[in-house]
């Protein structure tokens, strides 16, 4: 069982960062209880930083921890000499369960845990928070900066959920045909920004953090399979793909971030960008273009341009205004700007892009105007607004990029 060629301490970092909340999720399916759960895999760890370099890296770790987890998990209930009936059940679903848990289990379990973060009864504003902090691994302060708000606000709002769900009841379970629609958007919008965190990592020395963003497209396609004819399922399947296929040409050789303007589009992966393409027509001809529909087909638009001049922008600032009918989002009015910038130049980007004033902690924000800026030759207006990115980004690559637009200015 033993003999991977990675170090101990090297191999548990990524397993934890892969394969950690898959864990979670499975010892949650029997235990009912998030902190159970949680420190069950702490204590599994803990036995893999002691027995791991004595032995080796077992050849499935996975798997491995997996199967401690739960004995971890099963040990605590048998130490209780006073259970609940649900711990009850808990011990003996535990203690009867074969193991480790098949790959089709996980991927349920996994479906399972969304579903249950974004069950109707909670407050709409933790749903994903707290889905995105429990499946998908994601930190309180990257959750805290996806959504623009303070992490002690977002922090509140994931330890209040945890909690609701304990006390109501929450059922861990896939819901049955006639409920899936109903409890469908919130359970997209955890893969949407789970992949976003993904594509563009809040922080780290990588602006790409694939497991994340493969993880998210997983889950996309097991929403496809239990929902084939939905649209906005395979609208988001789309849209992931797509941005996905072309994510080879966003760091150069020397580590610099390339931007859209200047990619290789010939190392794009062309064979799932056509897949894509027909796959998102087949969606739209079902006549009900949602939001990721429509962020799909802005995808297809870039990705299938024979280069950035001749990217059609006036489509494109179309399906903005399509998407600003639904949601008037600072993202979207953020690249609706950009996207209008390369129809009508930059000073009637900037004069919009001014008007937002509820994503002052969003660093995008701050860079689209310092971009405006420059083009304009406002450079003074351009130094302040790189400033102002900077100090709000985390990611080592992107303050780089950053720090590098500044001395070229300064310059």
């Amino acid at each position: 069982m033993y003999g991977n060629a990675m170090t101990p301490d090297a191999a548990l970092d990524e397993l934890l960062r892969v394969e950690g909340r898959r864990v979670v999720a499975s010892l949650y399916r029997v235990t009912k209880d998030f902190g159970r759960a949680e420190d069950a895999l702490s204590e599994a760890v803990i036995d893999a930083l002691h027995h791991w370099p004595v032995h080796g890296v077992p050849d499935r770790p996975g798997a491995w921890l997996t199967t401690v987890a739960r004995r971890r998990a099963l040990d605590t209930l048998r130490r209780e000499s006073r259970r609940t009936d649900k711990e009850e059940q808990a011990f003996r679903e535990l203690d009867d369960e074969p193991e480790p848990p098949t790959d089709r289990a996980i991927r349920d379990d996994e479906l399972a845990m969304i579903f249950m973060c974004c069950h109707p009864s909670l407050p709409a504003e933790s749903r994903v928070a707290l889905a995105l902090r429990t499946l998908c691994g994601l930190t309180t302060p990257e959750i805290a900066r996806a959504f623009l708000v303070a992490e002690p606000t977002m922090g509140q709002r994931i330890s209040r959920a945890k909690r609701k769900i304990t006390d109501a009841g929450i059922a861990f379970r896939v819901p049955c045909d006639d409920e899936l629609s109903l409890r469908l958007p919130p359970v997209l919008a955890v893969i949407n920004v789970a992949f976003t965190t993904g594509h563009h990592s809040p922080g780290g020395s990588s602006i790409y953090r694939v497991d994340l963003a493969e993880d998210a497209i997983r889950l996309a396609r097991e929403l496809v399979r239990l929902l084939p004819t939905n649209p906005e399922c395979r609208g988001l399947l789309a849209l992931l793909e797509t941005t996905h296929a072309r994510r080879t040409t966003r760091v150069a050789d020397d580590g610099s971030l390339v931007n859209l303007k200047h990619a290789d589009r010939a190392r794009w992966d062309r064979k799932t960008i056509d897949r894509v393409s027909f796959d998102l027509m087949a969606a739209l001809k079902a006549g009900r273009p949602g939001p990721y529909q429509i962020q799909a087909a802005i995808s297809q638009l870039h990705s299938t341009a024979p280069s950035f001049a001749e990217t059609d922008w006036q489509q494109i600032v179309t399906l903005y205004d399509a998407l600003l009918q639904r949601s008037q989002s600072p993202f979207v009015q953020v690249n609706r700007a950009i996207a209008l910038a390369e129809l009508h130049g930059p000073a009637a980007a900037l004069e919009e892009i001014e008007g937002i004033l509820d994503a002052d902690d969003w660093h995008f924000l701050h860079l689209a105007r310092g971009d405006l800026a420059e083009r304009l030759g406002q450079f003074e207006s351009a130094r302040e607004h790189f400033g102002n990115a900077l100090s709000r980004t985390n990611n080592l690559a992107e303050r780089r990029e950053i720090q590098r637009r500044l001395d070229e200015i300064s310059g």
